[in-house]
């Protein structure tokens, strides 16, 4: 499931990552290695994919 995560959730822009946040319902974003991801961490993240 991890690859899901990275797959759809990795974004050059905070800004990008924002949206897709508001579009998986996460509130915030993060980073990870310099690129940010929507929710407040991995696993959040996966939790809300996994509702998709």
């Amino acid at each position: 499931m991890a690859s899901l995560g990275h797959s759809k959730g990795i974004y050059q822009s905070k800004a990008d990552a924002q949206q897709r946040a508001g579009e998986i319902g996460c509130m915030s974003v993060h980073q990870n290695n310099g690129k940010w991801m929507p929710c407040a961490d991995e696993q959040e993240l996966h939790r809300q994919l996994r509702k998709q």
